[in-house]
């Protein structure tokens, strides 16, 4: 896949489509929640997009005649962004033997509302990491405007059922 990478004046450049982050990320619908990823500085920084719509099975229960993307749905999008760049970052032959686990969460906020339309920018950031472990720091923003922000701390771990050579 080569090494894609833009920069922060080309927004409108695809680096990764969703066909080529389902290369990456374990999740299907309808758990994926990253449609593109529109810039990179790896392994320091990624930005993704998920386009919000009413076809989301979340907005049958939550809020009917009021949907409202769950707050813990926008934290789970930011974590798959940062997976992505956590999985780009292995060797092909470890990507499908691992998984990264979203395994702690600090100073979520929420800040406003996301509903059917929206397009959220997803901004990830590498804070620290160490082997297995590590700490990212993460905002959602629907047009140009803070939604959410949390740090998400990750562990990357053998699949179940992997035996360990």
């Amino acid at each position: 896949m080569g090494d894609p990478i833009t920069g922060p004046a080309t927004e409108s450049r695809i680096v990764y489509s969703i066909t080529e982050i389902m290369k990456f990320l374990p999740h299907r619908y309808p758990f994926l929640l990253v449609d593109r990823i529109i810039e990179m500085d790896p392994p320091n920084r990624i930005v993704g997009l998920k386009n919000v719509t009413m076809n989301e099975e979340f907005f049958q229960g939550h809020f009917p005649g009021a949907p409202v993307m769950p707050g813990v749905l926008i934290l789970e999008a930011l974590a798959q962004v940062g997976g992505i760049l956590l999985y780009r970052e292995m060797p092909d032959e470890e990507k499908s033997k691992k998984l990264i686990y979203f395994s702690g969460i600090e100073n979520a906020k929420f800040r406003r509302p996301v509903v059917p339309g929206d397009q959220l920018r997803i901004e990830v950031e590498m804070v620290h990491r160490r082997s297995n472990y590590g700490k990212m720091s993460g905002r959602a923003l629907v047009e140009g405007k803070l939604a959410a922000e949390a740090v998400e701390m990750f562990a990357i771990s053998d699949r179940p059922g992997q035996s360990r050579s």
